[in-house]
């Protein structure tokens, strides 16, 4: 039988130039596999990276939900109107503008009465209210309709 092993005098010695080039690529080879153990084992980077990826999403989807509520409530508020009869529309709009009008004189009497970081907080509310005021409108025309026709019914 015979072996597979190289008969001493066969295999030619590796120059000096050519050790080198394996000794360095060996180091490259060691250098790249430690950053990837260090990059591995370093948890509060991959925490961070987790969390950012993880608000991103949340970001992302509440968007994704904020338009859909935006959109449904539209169409709710568009049905509604479309099935109220008249008389109850002009109601409605009276009673909104009752209601707005009662609403801004009690700000304004809270407003003059509130401390100031209350009033701060206020007016943070008021701008999302601005910000989202078609779709508040729709819901408060939907539920003045809403109890119109409720007591038009009792009565």
């Amino acid at each position: 039988m015979t072996e597979d092993k190289p008969q001493p005098g066969d295999e030619t010695t590796p120059s000096s130039e050519e050790l080198r080039e394996r000794v360095e690529a060996t180091r490259e080879d060691l250098g790249e596999t430690v950053e990837a153990l260090a990059a591995k084992a370093d948890v509060k980077t991959r925490a961070r990276e987790k969390t950012t990826a993880v608000k991103d999403q949340v970001a992302e989807k509440t968007t994704q939900v904020r338009s859909q509520l935006k959109d449904k409530a539209e169409h709710v508020a568009h049905t509604v109107q479309d099935r109220t009869p008249e008389p109850v529309r002009t109601k409605a709009a009276a009673a909104t503008e009752q209601f707005h009008d009662k609403a801004v004189h009690v700000a304004e009497l809270a407003r003059d009465k509130a401390p100031q970081p209350v009033r701060e907080k206020a007016d943070q509310g008021m701008q999302a209210a601005r910000a989202n005021r078609g779709p508040l409108l729709a819901a408060a025309g939907a539920l003045i309709v809403l109890l119109v026709v409720r007591r038009a019914r009792r009565h």
